[in-house]
Formats: structure tokens, sequence, C-alpha cells
């Protein structure tokens, strides 16, 4: 039997050609936690301690995927977001570290209020619904999405939780369903918008396994989604209603400028932790 010191180095060296160092290392920690049930702390407490040979047997099983460039968040099924463990599976899209930065922006910019009513459009996995939904007292929340398997992940995750978020599927280039003119206080979206020549700078592992519906648009049309949805949101705000879009970080200034051109009060460009421009808020 193997410790956890020794299998944390076997993991590392395992995936080495997939994952270079610092990820594999990051990956390998990952792996131990979901396996053995522990967290950080316990497991560098414990790295002594012998692996029973079933767990052994799943991390080799882990380990034989990882080597395919699967996504660790895949193959383990769960992604931590926000406080929460979402289920993720190749239905939806991989939430990462940004669109978290847009559900605090919008936490902290509505922090205290009482019965909101919020939709996020392109939920995929439901992680900016769901995240908001377990943060804001008493909200109507709303998560618009067009994939069937991405609404069954999302509604996994609201369950989990115990969440009464309500989900739409639909086209957002076709009405949208259910919901009343101007009776929200918030629209958040993370729409897809990585350009398809932007492929070539992508990792295999994205390519080959994250849904590519969730993340391209046209290189000659890639405002398409953020057009579409300004309409929406000018159509169900209410007047003061704010609108979160998470952006390429090419496009900060375009889709500002759309915002303000269809009539919105006020808009402005938000970068992230990196100081990438990548959200972009507006006001109706």
């Amino acid at each position: 039997m193997a410790t956890i010191k020794q299998l944390q180095e076997r993991i590392r060296e395992s995936i080495n050609a997939a994952y270079p160092e610092p990820e594999a290392g990051s990956i390998a920690q990952l792996v131990l936690e979901h396996v053995l049930q522990k967290n950080r702390m316990q497991l560098s407490l414990a790295q002594q301690e012998q692996v029973a040979p079933g767990l052994e047997a799943q991390v080799e099983q882990i380990v034989a995927r990882l080597q395919q460039q699967e996504p660790v968040q895949y193959v383990l099924g769960v992604v931590h977001f926000y406080g929460l463990e979402l289920q993720v599976d190749e239905r939806v899209l991989i939430p990462r570290p940004e669109t978290e930065e847009l559900v605090e922006m919008v936490l902290q910019e509505h922090k205290g209020q009482q019965g909101l009513q919020v939709l996020d459009i392109c939920a995929g996995s439901g992680c900016i619904p769901v995240a908001l939904a377990s943060n804001l007292a008493g909200a109507k929340v709303y998560g618009l999405e067009v994939s069937e398997g991405a609404l069954e992940v999302a509604r996994t995750n609201a369950a989990k939780y115990k969440l009464p978020v309500e989900w739409l599927q639909a086209d957002i280039f076709e009405p949208v369903p259910s919901i009343k003119p101007a009776s929200l206080d918030i629209i958040t979206s993370n729409p897809p918008y990585v350009l398809e020549q932007e492929k070539l700078q992508m990792r295999e592992n994205v390519l080959q396994y994250e849904p590519h519906l969730a993340l391209f648009v046209p290189d000659q049309d890639p405002l398409k989604y953020y057009r579409r949805i300004t309409e929406v949101a000018l159509e169900l705000l209410k007047k003061g209603g704010a609108l979160y879009f998470e952006i390429n970080e090419r496009y900060g200034q375009e889709v500002r400028a759309l915002l303000l051109e269809a009539g919105f009060k006020e808009a402005q460009v938000v970068q992230d932790l990196f100081g990438k421009d990548r959200m972009v808020r507006g006001v109706k």
C-alpha cells in the first residue's frame, strides 16, 4: 500500500506530460482531496498514512483519464464555485474564476436588498443563478439555457442546495418565456464569446472536451449574443435595473458602446483581478 505522499508523487509524475508543473501538483492535490475526502490541511498532516487498495485503484482510474487530457473537473465530476460544490460534466462549460468575480460584483452592489427579480442568460451549469440564489435572500431567480443537457446539470446543482431557481429552456434569439416586461432588477450573462480564430491559442483539453456551443461565436459577428441580450434587457429590466456581462477582453469598449447606443443610461467596463477587461455593467 502506498502512503498519501507516495501516491501524490505518483499522480504528478503520471500526468506530467499532459499537465506540466505547477498544474500537475495542483491536480494531484484536488484528486486526493476528492478521493480521500480530506481537505488540504488534513492531507498535509497525513502524508505518511497508507491508502487503502480500493482508493488507490480509484486514483489509478482517474489518472488514466487525466493522461488523455480530460479536464480534472470532468473526471471528478465537481467544481468549486463561490463556496459551492457544483456538478459538471461534458454537457456544460467548466465555471472559471472570472465568473466568480462577476457574481461577487452583483452581490456587492445588491447587498441587503430584498425581493430582487434576477435572470441569468446562457446559464450552463447554473453556477451564476445558483450562487446568486444562495446569497440573495428572498430573490426570485431565473436561469435561461438552450441546451436540455446543460439544464439537467443546472437543475441538479440547484436541487442539491434546495434553491428554488426557475429554469427556462429557450433560445435567447427567440422571445423569452414567463417573464413580464420591466419586471427584473438584475440580468447577468456569460454568453459564448470566444472567436473561432482563437481556437489556435486554446488548450487541447478545452477544445476536445468542453461544449463548443457554450464557447464559440463566429469571427464575423463576435457581439451577436451581447446585441440580442441587450435588446432583451431593455424589454425585461425595470428602470434603474442592472445588466452584467462577462466579456472577451478584446471587446470591452465595443460592448460598452453597444449598451449606450441601445439607450442604457450608463455603462462601464470592469477589469478582472489580472487587469483584463472582463465585465461590462450597464444601468437601464
